[in-house]
Parts: structure tokens; sequence; C-alpha cells
């Protein structure tokens, strides 16, 4: 298992492109058809496979997600916020109020 603090986003990048090649090939997908489809060119794609792309853009990353079927588990990356405790506080009607010391 990798430890994402201690990944630079350049390795990111390259442990993503790895990723991505395994699920494109277990797609059954070649880079041409993925090219085809996606709208990302197959120098791009070829790149980011062997993890000598140092960025790829989000728009890219995502079109070739959808092009392998795997686009939904991007959102398990950014799972929806929970509310915040004030904004519940406020939902459910109840005012906080300010602790007031006496002077002595």
């Amino acid at each position: 298992m990798v430890d994402a603090n201690e990944l630079s986003g350049p390795d990111w990048v390259k442990l993503l492109g790895c990723r991505f090649r395994a699920y494109r090939m277990a797609s059954r997908q070649t880079q041409q058809e993925v090219a085809v489809k996606s709208g990302v060119t197959v120098q791009t794609i070829r790149k980011f496979e062997q993890g000598k792309a140092d960025n790829i853009t989000m728009t890219n990353f995502i079109a070739l997600m959808k092009t392998i079927g795997m686009v939904d588990n991007i959102e398990a990356m950014l799972p929806e916020i929970p509310l915040s405790p004030y904004l519940i506080d406020e939902l459910t009607g109840n005012k906080k109020q300010r602790v007031r010391h006496k002077k002595q």
C-alpha cells in the first residue's frame, strides 16, 4: 500500500498512469482506441502510462476515466463533505450563546 502523504505530485501522476494502464488493458482497449474515444492524444496516453508525463490535466484524466468506464471512482476520491456543526445548529434552531464572565 502506498502512503499518500509521502508522494509528490509527479509521483502521484506516475502511480495513476500505471493504474490507468492496468484498467485500460482490463477493459481490452488499445491506446489508439482510448485516444479516439477520449480525444486525448496517443502520445499523452503513452507518456501517462509510462510515468513520463510530469503533469496531466484534470480534463484529460476525467476523459480517460470515462473512456475505460471508471469515472464513477473519481467520486470516491472526493466524497461529500458532512454538514458542519454550525450549520446543523442553525438548521435545528439551536443558537449558541457566548459565555460571559462576571467581572470581579
